[in-house]
């Protein structure tokens, strides 16, 4: 079975959107400084416009889940990004801290939606062997985002002004939109849906399970990422070059990474890579916590938890077979799972810094929740076996 043209070109609209996606969540983070600044803001007070897109998110993923059911992919994907566009461009607008800090939460509202259904559709355009691959393809959008998109938007922000820098991914977006529904075969959607439905994601042990898996266990990378720069700052004499290349070479690995994964869950099974992923995890957030100090090595740190991160591919593949007909509410909440995961592991590995722990405390942080991911695995393989047994004796 040979994959359809017309797929082809939807799978590269969709990774677009995802590209936007990628740059405008992380491109934030860059450009706080300069919106703080410019809005008379503290970092602290800045930092609720990042908190807020994280928050959109996981309320986000329920809710387009429910209102989506009952269309058609290709239009439900498209209006995702539309408004996805639309809001970013808004925020570059907007005059202060609550007008900003809400535009921001709309932002978040599309992401797991879009992601989750746009890796399910990619999925289905493949053969039933290959649907691992046809999800890494969009995801890979969102990893190229940290090589191309978040650079370009922080320089943006840094030489023409930080509006620009969320202008950038919302002309993207509206580019996406307009890509899906030029190119992508119409497929999917059930008139007749319920979209309650779609809630009953949320009853099922075995999607429960997996989410559990993510939102732990992706903390690790979380917790190591978002104090990579400042750790570099503070114990090492880098020139000033560094963070951008550290920045870069994250995205280098993510995308590495991500494609990996997917031809790994082919090979190995899905369980297989999904340990396979945890155990590359701890081993590289282990790595970073060692080289605390070195700048070269923190570099090649960098790049080595990007790189060994592919969780989520795995994951993703797994939610396909135990969801049920409610598919789009498990695809989206395993990426409202993972913006969980990512206000879990900064927590805690500040937690551990304001402890005295030292700047090696993300690092081991990082290697304590993705354990802990491994446990949450074991236990969802075990509860899927259990249940398997009954119904064989039934």
């Amino acid at each position: 079975m040979t994959q359809n043209p017309d797929f082809r070109a939807a799978i590269l609209a969709l990774a677009l959107g995802a590209f936007a996606i990628g740059t405008s969540e992380f491109a934030a983070m860059g450009l706080l400084p300069y919106f703080a600044a410019d809005l008379s803001l503290t970092e602290p007070q800045a930092g609720h416009v990042i908190s807020a897109y994280a928050m959109g998110v996981v309320v986000g993923a329920p809710l387009t889940s429910i209102l989506g059911a009952r269309l058609p992919r290709r239009r439900y994907l498209a209006a995702l990004m539309a408004f996805y566009g639309v809001v970013n461009l808004l925020a570059a607008m907007m005059p202060d801290l609550a007008t900003l800090t809400g535009m921001r939460f709309l932002a978040g509202l599309p992401h797991g939606g879009f992601l989750g259904v746009a890796m399910l559709y990619a999925a289905d355009a493949l053969p039933q062997g290959q649907r691992a691959r046809g999800a890494a393809r969009v995801l890979l959008g969102l990893t190229v985002a940290n090589i191309i998109g978040v650079p370009l938007a922080g320089w943006m922000g840094q030489s023409i002004g930080w509006r620009w820098g969320f202008a950038l991914p919302g002309v993207l977006a509206l580019a996406s939109a307009w890509a899906i529904l030029r190119v992508a075969p119409r497929v999917g959607g059930n008139p007749h849906a319920r979209p309650w439905d779609e809630l009953q994601a949320l009853k099922n042990p075995r999607v429960l399970w997996v989410l559990a898996v993510g939102a732990i266990g992706f903390g690790g990378l979380f917790a190591v990422y978002a104090f990579m720069t400042a750790a570099i700052l503070a114990t090492s004499q880098a020139p000033a070059y560094v963070v951008p290349l550290t920045l870069a070479v994250f995205g280098v690995g993510g995308t590495l990474g991500t494609w990996g994964a997917g031809r790994l869950t082919e090979i190995m099974g899905i369980n297989r890579a999904a340990y396979l992923s945890l155990a590359a995890m701890a081993a590289t957030q282990g790595f970073a916590a060692l080289v605390v100090g070195n700048w070269q090595l923190m570099v090649l740190s960098s790049f080595l938890i990007s790189a060994g991160a592919g969780l989520v591919i795995p994951l993703q593949t797994r939610l396909m077979d135990v969801a049920g007909s409610a598919q789009s509410m498990a695809a989206a909440m395993n990426h409202a799972a993972f913006n969980a995961a990512n206000a879990l592991g900064p927590f805690l590995a500040g937690l551990a810094l304001a402890a005295g722990w030292g700047w090696r405390a993300p690092g081991l942080v990082g290697v304590a929740l993705t354990a802990a991911g491994a446990v949450a695995l074991t236990l969802s393989i075990r509860y899927d076996r259990a249940g398997s047994a009954a119904a064989a004796r039934a």
